[in-house]
């Protein structure tokens, strides 16, 4: 008699799980157990939870997984529709995916709060640019965004990652608080910027990532090209919201429960570490019409970015928005993407093209 345990208690003509049974040589009909499991298929959003002899065999995939950050979105998607509360031994954490989770996680007390510019509670901790008025600013970033476009006018080709959305988020905060240009970019880079500006201002790397992501969407679009040349500001505004939802340059925010939670899509446990999918939430069918696509025009806006509250970081990253793209077709009325290039996106925490290759001539 064997000592395996799963032996012991088996019938003698059970066979082993890896190997398909095979006809019985008695009278007895053949049936085909392996056919008769249920299929895999993946469960429609809103459908209840199919019966225990029905379970979908499913893995939940993750934003870390090799090759997700070549199409996080498609990674996102799945998990909307098939797991949008799960556990990702990766993030080690909870994962939450569609658009009202995220949003009521992002500003429900029952969660720890990191700082979000734009949140409520970062009305009292400005300085730097706070104390400047909005024409005062729009001034600043207007005349920043054309000295950098100008310097680039003339080359056959630049990179507008590089040349010049790298320069103008920092350049931007060093004129405001009258910081040498040269000095603040040393602090960007010593990590003391929030220091000298305030933690939301000195968020300079993520006002880049959104412009380069911005400009990225634009370019790409000869459409959109024509459309944003000379379009008036509210009209450029509503192509920065779209673009903050489609693309945004932050797509997953970490945050902790106080205490048992009770979401739409599930309860996560007390004191959970949970990770908050921006960039799912802001594709989601849900809330979204054809959320894959770029309308600066839709009626349904939204962005999970930023907070609704005032904060002077919020209003700098519109303006620079509104500016780069007045200065950079003023200096260069035939902009356009290089010949064969397609922005790539790069990143999972953060993301935004890594290079923007233009013919500043056409």
């Amino acid at each position: 008699m064997s000592d395996d345990p799963h032996h012991r208690d088996q019938p003698h003509d059970q066979h082993h799980p890896d190997h398909p049974p095979q006809p019985p040589r008695g009278p007895a009909p053949y049936r085909d157990h392996w056919a008769a499991l249920p299929a895999m298929a993946r469960v429609p959003r809103g459908t209840a939870a199919p019966p225990r002899d029905r379970v979908v065999r499913r893995i939940a995939p993750s934003p870390l997984e090799p090759g997700a950050t070549r199409d996080p979105y498609r990674v996102y998607r799945v998990l909307r529709e098939e797991f949008p509360l799960t556990h990702d031994p990766l993030l080690r954490a909870w994962v939450l995916s569609r658009y009202a989770d995220v949003a009521s996680a992002l500003t429900d007390a029952r969660f720890t709060h990191g700082h979000r510019p734009g949140d409520p509670p970062c009305a009292a901790t400005h300085g730097g640019p706070a104390a400047a008025d909005e024409a005062e600013l729009r001034a600043i970033v207007e005349r920043t965004a054309f000295v950098l476009a100008r310097r680039i006018a003339d080359r056959p080709q630049a990179d507008l990652v590089a040349e010049f959305c790298h320069w103008l988020p920092a350049g931007t905060v060093a004129a405001a608080v009258g910081v040498p240009y040269r000095d603040m970019m040393r602090l960007v880079r010593g990590r003391a910027a929030s220091a000298l500006v305030g933690h939301c201002t000195g968020q300079i790397g993520v006002r880049e990532k959104a412009l380069a992501a911005f400009l990225a969407a634009v370019l790409s679009d000869p459409d959109q090209v024509a459309a944003l040349r000379d379009a008036p500001a509210g009209l450029v505004a509503r192509a920065w919201t779209e673009s903050l939802r489609r693309d945004p340059p932050v797509q997953i925010v970490m945050r902790r429960t106080r205490g048992e939670v009770r979401t739409g899509s599930g309860v996560l446990p007390a004191g959970a570490q949970v990770a908050l999918l921006i960039g799912a939430a802001g594709r989601d069918p849900e809330r979204f019409r054809d959320p894959d696509r770029f309308d600066p025009l839709r009626d349904d806006p939204g962005q999970l970015t930023y907070g609704s509250g005032l904060c002077p970081a919020v209003d700098l990253a519109a303006l620079e928005a509104e500016y780069a793209l007045r200065a950079l077709f003023q200096a260069m009325p035939r902009l356009r993407l290089a010949d064969g290039f397609r922005p790539r996106w790069t990143g999972v925490i953060t993301r935004a093209p890594s290079t923007l290759l233009v013919r500043p001539g056409g």
